[in-house]
């Protein structure tokens, strides 16, 4: 008998004011907050199967972990939400706040994409779907 397959199930990122950025993703993106722990250190956005959540910097320093802040200019990763109409998309986020790092470009690989950091400087791209070209 084989092992269950792990189902990846959050993404968690670690921010000094979680119900801001609850608050702030709710606006920008349209997402809709799933819970927001009573002690306002951890809360949760509803993104389907996977959990988009936060995480207070102060918890995450109880628990003996130390994390780094992040930084649009030199990311890690980012965060990715595809969307039929990326100009709309990225003004609906600047309106909330977020700050502007690439403007709407045509991809060569026939994509649309931009890109802003979020107050806590996560880098968040909005695109469209691929496009795949005609094999003809």
């Amino acid at each position: 008998m084989g092992a269950r397959q792990m189902i990846f199930r959050y993404t968690i990122l670690y921010v000094d004011d979680v119900p801001a950025t609850l608050d702030f993703f709710e606006r920008a993106f349209g997402l809709q907050r799933g819970f927001l722990h009573e002690s306002g250190d951890y809360g949760e956005l509803t993104t389907g199967d996977t959990k988009l959540a936060f995480s207070s910097t102060t918890l995450m320093k109880q628990l003996e972990k130390n994390p780094a802040a992040p930084n649009a200019k030199t990311p890690t990763f980012e965060i990715a939400f595809e969307t039929e109409n990326v100009k709309a998309a990225l003004d609906r986020a600047i309106d909330a706040g977020a700050t502007l790092v690439q403007d709407v470009r045509d991809e060569p690989w026939g994509q649309t994409t931009s890109y802003v950091s979020d107050p806590n400087g996560y880098l968040i791209e909005m695109c469209s779907a691929v496009t795949m070209p005609d094999a003809g």
